[in-house]
């Protein structure tokens, strides 16, 4: 399965609160695995109110109702832009991510989408252009951020302890593929699994080294063993991408479905720098387990081990910013960085 069907293991129960008038309320559009997910993360929390629902799969709606039963059952978008609804959680095919967000934030609503924001570059700008003009908070899951391994990571370079970063070493190998036909369609996902997994880690350096000009980008894309010459009508499955920052560093990426890598995943983000290295990555093949190890030399010291319930932090983060009345905010003009990184591996 590809990474967005992924369901990712519940967060820490906290006490729900009791809804007020003032209380923060959303509405969730999508709620497949993914989409409920993040919403029973953000209710356990007690930061919103599960205000209102939309998915076209009744199972769906009956699942959401068990964590949610006061929501509303709505049938298309236009149902969640109500007067009552404060925000909106989307978790829909990465096709209608862009679209879905624009018309949102017209509406001014805050936005919580699931990545890639949008298909190309294009997309991804019209939606932080909308999101600017309305003066509302938008969000992207780009989960991993949110995980304690990976900002100790964050933290530790920021530091300076490792001197100067020069290189990165990013890999995601998924030994599943997608289990849903949009996947496989450029025009509908935008990509394969550089879209679907690579983004993660794009944005995890790009992030970490605080968002350099990009140099050059060269890589080179396969499908079923195949070298693609074209990605406009084939996803691919294998793909590697060299990455030169005007700032000094390199970013090596490789991600893939299916690959026969001999475990569930190989997840890592590693740093070098020229007084030490760190990685961030998951344990033992999981797809939810992170460690976050720092390198002298030939020695490894482990900085975080699991457990860490992390799958919805990143949307509680962002309920609780909106909640607490923070508008559109520069940050998100690094999700265009990313997708304009995107474009360029895969040649557009």
């Amino acid at each position: 399965m590809a990474e967005d069907t992924l369901l990712e293991p519940t967060l820490e129960a906290a006490a729900p609160t009791v809804a007020s008038t003032d209380t923060l309320k959303l509405g969730f559009l999508g709620i497949g695995w993914i989409g409920r997910n993040r919403m029973e993360a953000i209710a356990n929390a007690g930061v919103a109110e599960v205000a209102a629902v939309v998915d076209p799969a009744p199972q769906n709606v009956e699942e959401a109702q068990k964590t949610a039963p006061a929501a509303k059952v709505g049938n298309t978008i236009e149902d969640l832009l109500t007067d009552e609804i404060d925000g909106v959680v989307i978790a829909t095919p990465s096709a209608f991510h862009a679209d879905q967000s624009i018309q949102a934030l017209e509406s001014g609503k805050a936005v919580f989408c699931q990545k890639p924001l949008g298909r190309f570059a294009e997309e991804t700008r019209r939606v932080v252009e909308a999101a600017r003009k309305a003066d509302t908070l938008l969000g992207v899951d780009l989960s991993y951020r949110s995980t304690v391994a990976m900002r100790k990571v964050y933290d530790l370079i920021k530091s300076g302890e490792l001197g100067d970063i020069y290189g990165v070493e990013l890999v995601f190998h998924n030994a599943y593929g997608p289990d849903k036909p949009w996947f496989y369609d450029p025009k509908l996902s935008g990509g394969g699994c550089v879209i679907d997994l690579g983004v993660h880690l794009v944005d995890l350096a790009l992030w970490t080294l605080d968002f350099p000009e990009v140099e050059t980008v060269t890589s080179s894309l396969f499908s079923k063993g195949k070298r693609l010459t074209s990605s406009s009508d084939t996803v691919e499955d294998y793909a590697t991408a060299s990455i030169q920052l005007a700032t000094g560093p390199h970013v090596q990426l490789t991600c893939s479905w299916n690959l026969p890598a001999g475990q569930e995943a190989i997840i890592s983000a590693t740093f070098y720098g020229t007084k030490g290295g760190v990685a961030f990555k998951n344990v033992n093949g999981s797809f939810y387990d992170f460690v976050a190890e720092r390198f002298w030399g030939t020695q490894t010291e482990t900085l975080v081990s699991p457990p860490d319930a992390w799958g919805g932090r990143a949307g509680v983060e962002w309920a609780q910013r909106v909640a607490n009345g923070e508008k559109f905010s520069a940050e998100a003009e690094q999700f265009v960085k990313v997708a304009e990184v995107l474009d360029k591996i895969y040649g557009r």
